[in-house]
Formats: C-alpha cells, sequence, structure tokens
C-alpha cells in the first residue's frame, strides 16, 4: 500500500527517498479502509488527518440549510483528502469527507507530517509543488465558476478530468460544477449531437 505513496513523492521531487525516508514514512503513514458512504470527517469535527487515497474515491462536500449538498473536491486515487483550514486552524469544519467507493487510505496527523518535513526535505518539495498546483487549480475553478457558462465549464472538466465523469454519477459532478442536474444532462446531450 505504501509503494502507491512512495512512488508519488518520488514524483513530485527531484530529491530521491533514501531507504531510510522510505522506512519512517511507512512507519508514520497508518493505512485506513472506508465503505462507501463512510464519514472519512463530518461537519462539525476537528479535522485530525489528511488521507492519501491508494484506491477509492471520495467527496468533499457542504449541505444547506435546504439539504442540499454542494460538492467541493472530488478525490480518487493518488489525490489527497483532508480540511486544511480546520486542520490548521483546528476549528470544526464546514464540510463531510466521505467515500463515494470502497476506499483505501493512508492517513497522516498534521503533527506527523509537521515532523517528517524536518526528516525529509523531498516532502517538502513535494508539498511545495503540491500547493502550487493546487492553487492554480482553484484559481481557475473559481474564474471558471464565476466567468464561463455552464456548457464552458462541463466542458473543461471533462477536458480536465474524464477520469472523474467514469467514477461518479452525473449529480455529484453537477453539483461540483455548481448547476442543476437536469443542466448538465441537457449539457451533456448536447454535446453527443
Amino acid at each position: 500500500m505504501h509503494k502507491n505513496l512512495l512512488t508519488y513523492i518520488n514524483q513530485y521531487s527531484n530529491l530521491p527517498l533514501t531507504s531510510e525516508e522510505e522506512a519512517l514514512i511507512e512507519a508514520t503513514f497508518q493505512p485506513k479502509k472506508l465503505r462507501k458512504k463512510q464519514y472519512f470527517l463530518q461537519e462539525g469535527d476537528v479535522c485530525k488527518y489528511v488521507g492519501f487515497i491508494v484506491k477509492g474515491a471520495m467527496r468533499q462536500y457542504s449541505v444547506d440549510e435546504k439539504g442540499v449538498e454542494h460538492i467541493v473536491h472530488l478525490y480518487i486515487e493518488n489525490y489527497w483528502a483532508g480540511d486544511r483550514e480546520s486542520s490548521i486552524m483546528l476549528t470544526p469544519s464546514n464540510y463531510n469527507i466521505d467515500a463515494w467507493e470502497d476506499t483505501e487510505m493512508l492517513i497522516i496527523t498534521r503533527a506527523e507530517m509537521m515532523d517528517l518535513m524536518e526528516k525529509i526535505p523531498a516532502l517538502v518539495k513535494m508539498i511545495r509543488l503540491m500547493d502550487e498546483r493546487n492553487a492554480i487549480a482553484n484559481q481557475r475553478r473559481l474564474s471558471s465558476t464565476i466567468s464561463n457558462t455552464a456548457e464552458k465549464r462541463y466542458e473543461e472538466f471533462a477536458d480536465n478530468h474524464p477520469q472523474f465523469i467514469q467514477r461518479f454519477p452525473q449529480h455529484i459532478i453537477a453539483s461540483f460544477l455548481g448547476i442543476t442536474k437536469e443542466t448538465l444532462s441537457r449539457i451533456r446531450k448536447q454535446a453527443m449531437k
């Protein structure tokens, strides 16, 4: 299970892990399995762990006063799941994170990750690159949400994340894009013509 994580770290850093560093990572990251629909984090709880997904699919979402889910993130293999704000600020989360499929992950606390970062330079490089890419992706998503049509948002999503379309149903993708499932259905029908 740890092999996927070690490969990921090596891909995102130009500093290859030593065997001692690999052993430290394997000793610190703990395996966790979630059944479909099982929570990794529930709204109101403080996010104690971040998880690297080895197998499966998850979603992060809030629920409004009318009971409508609003998808914030979708995660599959080689994605990291967690609520960063809750974890850093030690405040109750506004989000739920649950398994959309049976999921296997490796989890670590923030304190453990900070400790590993002091000992393993490759982790620091990996996290810096992840943060940069995440900031760019969030900026693009925000810009797309406020300036693009629903059709254009779906087109960009389909081009950039075709694997999500295979793994998540239409209503989840529609929520992620900020549109109704009826609108998404119409867009997909038009795209097939």
